[in-house]
């Protein structure tokens, strides 16, 4: 066994415990919970060592212990089906969408990532004349089909149904040595404190490779996203260059955000948008 920094890296039958406690993050976030018994099973690791695992968890704030196991915990966001994030809040991600494709020219190249609000800009691409998008999202480059001019580069990874897009490290690596002028993505929740956040480990590394591949990250959420937060932090909000929102959104939450240096836009109808504050 080898040990460093409080446990955070410990190396037990070849398994990091960060790596352990990715796959306790990801079990946790798609069942809501997770027993010792199964989990050490699964990992091939000691009951003992699922257990420290869980405490260093629960003192993170990533999860609850309970008898025999642990919960997520109240109050984090969690992922919710498609067809659910499809039908909420559609105006606005629709108001959002066309501030955003006024952001875009002709010849540029862009990185886009999975999500309702970015495949509502996905669609407002298909008649530009000239355009590259790298995107992991199976629905975008769907959408983009009958962009005959329109390059499309669709990552590699393995695929997540419940946002469907290609997340893990083939989608990272794939995009590492790309450099887009901006990067449009989305998230589950976004906060003056932590920025974006996601409740899936895999789709936050993703969503934090696209926007790495760009010079710009353009964030697009809707009111229903600002102010709260999910387990996983995707982008800091030091690293965020543009918040595209709607009217509805916290204004004092828009107010810390854009004292943080963030350029917020809050999109009317039309197209048009108003600077926040």
């Amino acid at each position: 066994m080898f040990l460093l920094e409080h446990d955070r890296f410990v190396i037990i039958g070849g398994m990091l415990a960060f790596e352990r406690r990715r796959r306790i993050a990801e079990t946790i976030r798609s069942r809501g919970v997770v027993s010792v018994i199964e989990m050490a099973e699964t990992l091939g690791t000691s009951e003992i060592t699922l257990r420290r695992d869980l405490r260093v968890m629960a003192e993170e704030g990533l999860l609850v212990r309970t008898h025999g196991g642990a919960v997520l915990p109240d109050g984090l966001v969690q992922e919710p089906p498609y067809s659910e994030k499809a039908t909420q809040a559609a105006a606005e991600k629709a108001a959002i969408a066309r501030v955003a494709v006024g952001m875009v020219k002709p010849g540029d190249s862009i990185v886009l990532g999975p999500g309702t609000t970015t495949l509502a800009l996905a669609r407002l691409l298909v008649d530009f004349p000239e355009l590259t998008v790298v995107t992991n999202s199976l629905l975008v480059a769907m959408a983009l089909i009958p962009a005959t001019r329109v390059e499309v580069i669709l990552t590699g990874g393995a695929l997540r149904r419940a946002i469907q897009a290609l997340v893990g490290p083939a989608a990272e690596e794939s995009v590492r040595m790309l450099r887009a002028s901006q990067a449009f993505i989305s998230g589950n929740g976004l906060t003056a404190e932590r920025g974006l956040s996601t409740p899936s480990p895999l789709v936050a590394a993703a969503d934090r490779a696209l926007a790495a591949a760009a010079q710009q990250t353009v964030v697009l959420a809707d009111h229903t996203k600002i102010g709260h937060e999910s387990m996983c932090q995707t982008v800091p909000l030091d690293q965020i260059t543009t918040l595209v929102t709607d009217a509805a959104a916290d204004p004092q939450q828009l107010m810390a955000i854009g004292e943080a240096g963030v350029v917020v836009l809050v999109a009317h109808g039309e197209g048009t948008a108003s600077l926040a504050g």
